[in-house]
C-alpha cells in the first residue's frame, strides 16, 4: 500500500479558522494512523495495528467506532479508508504535529529524534520537563503568564505573587 508522507495542494478542505470540537487523542491516533498507512487508499487492520502497537483486535473495535462516527468506511477483511471528513480531521491533525516538532527542532535545538518522542503519547501538545524548560529558556523565563497569573518555578515551587 502506498505510503502517504506529503500533504496534497488541496489538503486543507475546510476552513481552517472554523475550530471543530476535539476528537479523543486515540481517535485522533488512528485517523493519523489510517492516513500515514494509505493515504486516501485502505488501510489493514495488521498496518494499523503495527503502527500503534495494539492488538488487531482493538483496531477492529476502533474501526467500528470511527465508522459509526463518520469518518472513516470500514469492510471487515478489507481495512478502513477515511471518509471527506476523516481526512478533513486527519490532516488537521497531521498538520498540528508537523508545525509542533518543525519548532521543537527550528527554535529550541531538539534532533528529530527528540521532536519525535515529545510528540508521542501526548497529544497535540508535547509535555515533559524538557520542552518546558526549552521553552521557558526561549521565551527569556517569564515571571506571569499572558493573564498575569504567576508562573512556578521548575523546581516546583511556587512563583511570588507581584
Amino acid at each position: 500500500m502506498p505510503r502517504a508522507t506529503a500533504l496534497p495542494p488541496d489538503a486543507m478542505i475546510t476552513d481552517p479558522a472554523v475550530e471543530r470540537r476535539p476528537l479523543s487523542s486515540s481517535v485522533g491516533a488512528y485517523l493519523e494512523a489510517i492516513w500515514a498507512a494509505a493515504g486516501t487508499g485502505c488501510a489493514s487492520t495488521k498496518e494499523v495495528a503495527a503502527q500503534l502497537s495494539v492488538s488487531p483486535a482493538s483496531v477492529t473495535n476502533m474501526f467500528v467506532r470511527l465508522r459509526a462516527d463518520g469518518l472513516v468506511e470500514y469492510e471487515r477483511y478489507r481495512g478502513a479508508s477515511l471518509t471527506r471528513r476523516g481526512r478533513e480531521e486527519a490532516l488537521r491533525l497531521v498538520r498540528r504535529r508537523r508545525l509542533i516538532e518543525t519548532f521543537l527542532v527550528e527554535r529550541l535545538g531538539y534532533s528529530w529524534r527528540e521532536a519525535q518522542e515529545e510528540q508521542r503519547g501526548n497529544g497535540p501538545f508535547p509535555s515533559s520537563a524538557r520542552f518546558a524548560e526549552r521553552l521557558a529558556e526561549f521565551l527569556g523565563h517569564p515571571e506571569c503568564d499572558p493573564h498575569g497569573h504567576p508562573i512556578p518555578g521548575a523546581d516546583g515551587a511556587p512563583a511570588p505573587e507581584n
